[in-house]
């Protein structure tokens, strides 16, 4: 039987309480595309230090750092550091015909309504798709981001607002799902419905939050009980205290040439059936751990080797990434900085990064009336549940 909204949400628009949930968005760096399910079940290896106590059921013996804070074993598995920032997305739930359900786009003036059961699988109703998983009916889901004009940014805006969808849904369904289930829920639906190629980097973010080491596990953590989903192992690299650390060292700057990710992507995946592309993506497991390292020990310098010798492994696969960001790395290096194009496209958001940052302000001066900053702040949490 269909869990019917209409009347909940009658009363809490009148009350002015409507459920909503905020999906943030993320800073990714190097490691990422390692979270897309070819690249996690291509490199993925079991760790040697995992093999003689796959049966202990004490999870922090084998995958806490309290004794080995550098994770030394992770080293060569697929990983992904996400930073969590204050942009993205409010979906808020309201009360809407008793027989339908609908989402609606303020940003990008769309809105798709169906019947419960009638929802078709093509890309126009990802969205749609995910409310009548949950068999939920009478309501309308308004989207609306935490800032204007930076769609196709490189910060994980589609999967920002999948994931959201997913959480909101399943708390007005009563949390049938747990959050690796949602977080695979989003990927999947994503992916299968062609919105995007994407992995589960930005919907673990979503999900958990703050500067967070993921080291991902394809088919769930060996010896451990696991939804059949996939898994990651969460390590915090930086505590909230330290944040502005690390604010001070990096801006994102919008190229002002926003475009889909997915032919990125696509050229980035084709790459591992060839012996040349497999050779180059196989090297970014470690330069991945060591912008790791470079953030949890604040080392700062090892985080700029890091990322620009990611940059290089990118562009080699896929000259057309650095297309729309070539000019913003130029003004970059002349300030003692570097510069990482953010997501697959190539275009949008420009992650800037410098040791020192007396050089980054300089850049800023620099870049000033040529490109538009996106002023940010991290985030120790990934989503906000509100009036549920």
């Amino acid at each position: 039987m269909s869990i019917q909204l209409h009347d909940y949400l009658k009363i809490a628009e009148k009350e002015k309480d409507l459920p909503k949930v905020i999906a943030y968005n993320r800073i990714d760096g190097p490691g990422s595309s390692l979270d897309l399910a070819e690249f996690q079940e291509s490199f993925w290896r079991m760790p040697d230090t995992l093999k003689p106590d796959l049966n202990i059921t004490d999870e922090t013996s084998k995958w806490a750092p309290e004794n080995d804070p550098a994770c030394k074993w992770t080293m060569n598995l697929p990983r992904t550091v996400g930073i969590t920032i204050d942009t993205g997305t409010k979906i808020e739930a309201y009360p809407f015909d008793p027989d339908l359900i609908g989402v609606k786009s303020v940003e990008y003036k769309t809105e798709v309504i169906a019947a419960p059961g009638d929802v078709f699988p093509v890309s126009q109703n990802w969205l749609l798709k995910i409310m009548e998983i949950f068999n939920i009916k009478g309501v309308m889901f308004v989207l609306k981001n935490l800032r204007e004009g930076i769609q196709s940014s490189g910060l994980g805006g589609s999967s920002t607002a999948t994931i959201g969808v997913c959480i909101l849904a399943n708390e007005l369904a009563g949390r049938p799902f747990n959050k690796m289930q949602l977080i695979s829920m989003a990927s999947r639906i994503e992916q299968g419905f062609g919105v995007s190629i994407t992995g589960t980097q930005e919907q673990s973010n979503v999900i958990f939050g703050g500067v967070t080491d993921y080291v991902w596990f394809p088919w769930g953590r060996p010896g451990y009980p696991s939804t059949g989903y996939g898994d990651s192992v969460r390590f915090e690299l930086l505590p909230p205290e330290n944040y502005a650390l690390l604010e001070s060292r990096t801006a994102i700057f919008h190229s002002g040439h926003p475009r889909m990710s997915s032919e990125v992507n696509l050229t980035w995946r084709n790459a591992l059936s060839t012996e040349v592309g497999y050779k180059l993506h196989s090297k970014k497991m470690k330069v991945a751990y060591n912008f790791r390292e470079g953030l949890r020990l604040k080392k700062w310098d090892h985080v700029l080797n890091s990322i620009d010798e990611y940059r290089k492994i990118r562009t080699k696969l896929c000259e057309g990434y650095m297309e729309e960001s070539r000019d913003i790395l130029e003004y970059a290096q002349s300030n003692n900085c570097t510069a990482f194009p953010l997501g697959a496209g190539g275009g949008g958001g420009v992650l800037l990064f410098s040791p020192e940052p007396e050089f980054l302000e300089k850049l800023r001066e620099d870049l000033k009336g040529l490109y538009r900053e996106i002023p940010f702040k991290i985030r120790s949490k990934g989503h906000e549940i509100i009036n549920i």
